[in-house]
């Protein structure tokens, strides 16, 4: 299918890739680019942002590129501002920024916990703040919010998981909340996918348990995360908000796939 965005605004954040490769913020970048929609891409690291930038271009795409902190309120208001001055309008709020967070809350240090926190939390509830009041005034729109099945099954990653269980509540809530203005807010819940960023210091045999945890026996990738948030922000997705999407291959129903 094609066009499924067609004549969209698109804001992403995390477009960039921590690494060469395609990571989830540019595989979705690039996805709605493809289905049509003018792409405003965020991140803090411009050269990554730019890259993601030159792939949509270069396959006759629409891309501008938005460069800032969306754990700060200026930076976070001024991609919403960048956005319309250069598209004129925002359809759809693809959320993507996170960082991990390993421990226990005995292991953590409180400095940790509120950098995970203000990293994955706060940054949403910021990008949020200013793209729906844009959204609203044109007769709607989507967000899509990036967690984890960290969320869903906690292993040994305390912070993270529960920044990534705010985001689910953070999406439930949003979406009861701006329901009236014609706006839709959804997750998706990514499994073990493999990107440029996990693919530091990961050895084969743990890429290989990886794969083998998913009920399917295959290995995810940014894409899949990506074809799931095209559907959620595309019309066909219009009686659907508030929900949570694993993409995992069926990790969470096993008692595998660490």
């Amino acid at each position: 299918m094609v066009d499924r965005l067609k004549d969209k605004v698109c804001i992403v954040t995390g477009a960039g890739s921590r690494g060469p490769g395609i990571g989830n913020g540019r595989a979705a970048a690039i996805a709605f680019a493809r289905e049509g929609a003018s792409v405003v891409l965020n991140d803090r690291d411009a050269d990554a942002a730019e890259l993601t930038a030159i792939a949509i271009r270069d396959a006759g795409g629409s891309a501008s590129v938005c460069i800032g902190d969306l754990t700060n309120i200026i930076d976070a208001e001024a991609l919403t501002r960048h956005t319309v001055e250069t598209f004129g309008r925002v359809d759809v709020l693809h959320n993507n920024i996170g960082i991990e967070g390993a421990g226990s809350v005995v292991e953590m240090t409180e400095d940790l916990w509120d950098r995970v926190m203000t990293v994955n939390v706060k940054s949403m509830a910021l990008a949020s703040k200013f793209a729906i009041p844009a959204m609203a005034s044109s007769g709607g729109g989507a967000i899509v919010n990036i967690s984890s099945i960290s969320a869903l099954r906690p292993r040994g990653l305390t912070p993270y998981s529960a920044s990534k269980g705010a985001v689910i509540a953070l999406t439930r809530a949003m979406a009861v909340d701006h329901a009236a203005d014609g706006i839709r807010v959804n997750c998706v819940a990514p499994g073990p996918v493999y990107t440029p960023h996990v693919s530091e210091g990961m050895t084969e045999e743990r890429r290989e348990r990886r794969r083998q945890a998913s009920l399917l026996g295959i290995e995810g990738t940014a894409w899949d995360i990506a074809y799931a948030a095209v559907y959620l922000a595309s019309e066909e997705a219009r009686y659907v908000t508030g929900v949570t999407i694993p993409v995992d291959g069926g990790v969470t129903l096993t008692s595998a796939g660490r």
